[in-house]
């Protein structure tokens, strides 16, 4: 009774097994490949603090935006988004793959933690949030029993808290591993450029790493009060009194003005350019994601060899779905175990 529906749910998204195993999946870089780059686990915290503190400052509540936060990657696959290019591809014509729509599937059937209900019998409001959330990176596509035009205000923070961090530490961990240049960044990236003078501007010269951290700290602390700025007046000009209200908007009301959004996006391409296609971080990828397809093709003719809480829902979802979810339920480490057992180490 000390406790109110939202932290709830966060303390049972917190103690769930799909929480715990984002430790080992990737966000960048691969599972494994550096002491300091993030996973989807430290990605997921980050976000969270940032949609708490965002509510925070626009008297909203923060327990429903953080506790939407969390749970919001619990549906990834290993391999970050190239698995989930690899499972959707593999699940064309039978129901497909989006990891927001896995989430929800988690949260509702596949975590069997409790005896008088099936998933974490999260409330509406949460299972709301992650059916809707929405980035630039993904591409939901149905939204089957949440059919208001938006969606609550904690849950537009959590989808602008998650892109604040991914673009921002995607950056951080792209600098940590030598594949961006500080001097290249601030050639051709506004939003980094603007940082590192607000930086030079307070505190001199600084030492690479000190430096490095600041700058990615400023650049949080600029979309963070712009976004809180802008949606301070949107929300007002669109007189909302209640979450119903919100969602009635026809355009989301926590957002970014447009200037520091075309400085995000600026961001964005340099990355997809620079990072996300870099030859270090695509190719162990692709290997990844060939894998995956040869993992999938080969639980389909034996699937005695999934999971026993995969093949009790057999009968219910179809071979294929169980399948499906078996895979996405791995971390990068057991898809690259799995593999070695079967095929042999090294094999792709």
């Amino acid at each position: 009774a000390w406790r109110t529906h939202y932290q709830r749910d966060r303390d049972r998204v917190i103690h769930s097994r799909a929480f715990r195993r984002l430790e080992y999946k990737t966000q960048v870089f691969l599972n494994g490949t550096g002491d300091h780059l993030r996973t989807r686990l430290t990605h997921t915290i980050e976000v969270s603090a940032v949609a708490r503190n965002v509510a925070s400052a626009l008297k909203l509540n923060s327990d429903l935006a953080e506790t939407i936060a969390l749970a919001h990657d619990l549906g990834h696959s290993p391999f970050g988004h190239k698995g989930e290019t690899a499972l959707a591809r593999l699940m064309r014509g039978r129901g497909g793959f989006e990891h927001n729509q896995h989430s929800l599937r988690i949260v509702e059937k596949l975590e069997q933690k409790y005896p008088d209900f099936p998933g974490l019998n999260l409330t509406w409001e949460v299972r709301e949030g992650l059916a809707k959330h929405q980035t630039s990176y993904d591409h939901p596509d149905r939204r089957k029993g949440f059919d208001a035009r938006n969606s609550s205000l904690e849950a537009q923070i959590a989808n602008v808290a998650d892109e604040i961090t991914y673009y921002s530490h995607d950056l951080d961990d792209g600098l940590d591993s030598g594949l961006l240049s500080e001097k290249d960044l601030i050639r051709h990236v506004r939003l980094f450029a603007q940082a590192a003078r607000l930086v030079a501007r307070k505190h001199g010269p600084l030492a690479e790493e000190c430096r490095r951290y600041f700058t990615i700290r400023t650049i949080i602390d600029l979309q963070i009060h712009d976004v809180v700025e802008n949606s301070e007046r949107l929300i007002a000009d669109a007189r909302v009194r209640s979450a119903d209200d919100a969602r009635r908007c026809a355009k989301p009301l926590v957002q970014h003005s447009a200037g520091c959004r075309r400085d995000n996006l600026g961001l964005r391409d340099y990355l997809y350019q620079n990072l996300y296609n870099n030859p270090a971080v695509s190719q162990p990828n692709q290997r990844a994601v060939n894998m995956l397809a040869r993992l999938f093709n080969y639980y389909l003719q034996r699937p005695s060899e999934i999971g026993e809480s995969s093949r009790q829902r057999v009968k219910k979802a179809g071979l294929r779905r169980a399948v499906c979810d078996y895979i996405a339920g791995m971390t990068d480490r057991y898809v690259m175990q799995e593999y070695a057992r079967i095929f042999g180490a090294g094999i792709v």
